[in-house]
C-alpha cells in the first residue's frame, strides 16, 4: 500500500485530509474545549507546533457553512457521537489570522490588518444580501470590505460581523483568531507597541466584553500578553500555556505518535535518531516532539534516506521579542509578558 504524504507546512486541515496526507490526530482538543466553561480560551505554544492547522480544524468542524464528516471520518472525535451531533457545522464561525500583521512600522501594520478584515469580510459578503442583517450594520460592512472603514469601525469590526451573523443564522458565533500576539511583537521590537496596543486591545475588548452575539472565542499565539493590557474586562477568560494541564498533547507531538508515524513510513528505525534531536520540549507532563522538526525529517528520509538530521526550525522565526530584554538593567518583563 502507499504511503501516505507528509504534509510539511500544510495548514488547512479540510485540504489536508481531502489530499489524504498523513495526519496525527488531534481531534480529541474538540472535547477538551467543548469540556471547559469559559468564553475566551487564550492557547499559547512555541512556533511551529500545530496552532494554526489546530484552528483550521476547529473551524471545519463548527463551521455551520459546511459539511465536514466525510473528511473527520476515521478520526477521534467522531467516536463521540452526541457531541458530533449537536456542535458538527452547527455554529457559525468568524476566523481571522494576524500572522501578516508585522510590518516595521505602525502605518503598514494597520494597513494589513485592514486587509485582512476585508478579505474575511469578502468570506462573508452574504450577509451584505441578507434582510435580516441591520442596514448600518451592511453600511459599515461594506465600507470595511471595501478598505475604507475607520479606525473606530476597524476597531469594532469583529463584534459588528458577529452581530450580523448572529441576525443572519439566529446562532451566537464561534470565534477563532490565529496568532493574536505578532502585531504586538513587530510594535515591541520596532517601537510603536502603544499605538498597536490600543488597536488590539480596543478590538479584543468589543469583541468579547458583554458580546451576547458570541458563543466563544479561541486565541492563539506564542506569547502571553497580560491580560491587564489586553484582556481588559473579559469575562470567564481561560490562559493555557505550556505550564498547564490543559491540551498538552494537542499541540506538538507525543513520543508515540512520533513511534506510529515512524512505523506507518516503515522507519522505526530511526526513533532513536528523531528523540535524541528533537524530543526538545516538556509540557506538563509531557515529552512533546518539535512536529516541524519531525516531519521534514521524516519526509527527507523517505525521499533520502541517508539523510542526517538537522534543525530545521532554525531560522523559520526570530528571538528579537526576547534580545530585547536580556541584559537590559531595570526592565521587568513581567510589564509586558507573562
Amino acid at each position: 500500500m502507499e504511503k501516505a504524504r507528509i504534509p510539511v507546512g500544510e495548514e488547512n486541515f479540510e485540504l489536508l485530509r481531502k489530499k489524504k496526507s498523513y495526519y496525527v490526530d488531534k481531534t480529541r482538543v474538540i472535547v477538551e474545549l467543548l469540556e471547559e466553561d469559559f468564553k475566551v480560551n487564550l492557547i499559547t505554544r512555541p512556533r511551529r507546533f500545530g496552532k494554526t492547522l489546530n484552528m483550521s480544524m476547529l473551524e471545519a468542524f463548527f463551521d455551520i457553512c459546511k459539511d465536514s464528516k466525510a473528511i473527520f471520518e476515521g478520526l477521534e472525535i467522531m467516536g463521540h457521537e452526541e457531541l458530533c451531533a449537536e456542535w458538527m457545522n452547527q455554529c457559525p464561525v468568524l476566523s481571522i489570522s494576524f500572522k501578516d500583521v508585522a510590518s516595521d512600522n505602525f502605518e503598514d501594520s494597520y494597513e494589513q490588518m485592514a486587509l485582512d478584515l476585508a478579505n474575511m469580510c469578502v468570506e462573508h459578503a452574504y450577509l451584505l444580501e441578507r434582510v435580516r442583517t441591520d442596514g448600518d450594520d451592511k453600511d459599515r460592512f461594506a465600507r470595511l470590505k471595501a478598505g475604507k472603514a475607520t479606525k473606530v469601525e476597524l476597531q469594532n469590526s469583529l463584534f459588528m460581523i458577529s452581530r450580523m451573523m448572529y441576525a443572519h443564522y439566529g446562532k451566537p458565533v464561534i470565534l477563532l483568531i490565529d496568532e493574536y500576539d505578532v502585531p504586538l511583537a513587530k510594535a515591541s521590537e520596532f517601537g510603536y507597541y502603544p499605538k498597536m496596543l490600543n488597536m488590539i486591545r480596543s478590538m479584543m475588548s468589543t469583541s468579547f466584553k458583554t458580546n451576547r452575539f458570541l458563543q466563544f472565542a479561541v486565541v492563539t499565539g506564542c506569547l502571553r500578553i497580560a491580560k491587564e493590557s489586553i484582556f481588559t474586562g473579559t469575562n470567564n477568560f481561560k490562559s493555557n500555556s505550556i505550564a498547564g494541564s490543559r491540551y498538552l498533547d494537542s499541540f506538538g507531538f507525543t513520543e508515540s505518535e512520533v513511534l506510529k508515524m515512524l512505523e506507518d513510513m516503515g522507519l522505526s528505525s530511526q526513533l532513536s535518531s528523531v528523540k535524541r534531536w528533537y524530543d526538545g520540549y516538556h509540557f506538563g507532563k509531557h515529552d512533546i516532539y518539535c512536529p516541524w522538526d519531525v516531519s521534514n525529517y521524516v519526509s527527507d528520509v523517505l525521499r533520502e534516506p541517508d539523510t542526517a538530521p538537522e534543525n530545521y526550525w532554525k531560522d523559520t522565526s526570530h528571538n528579537n521579542i526576547i534580545r530585547q530584554f536580556v541584559g537590559k538593567d531595570g526592565m521587568d518583563v513581567n510589564d509586558k509578558f507573562l
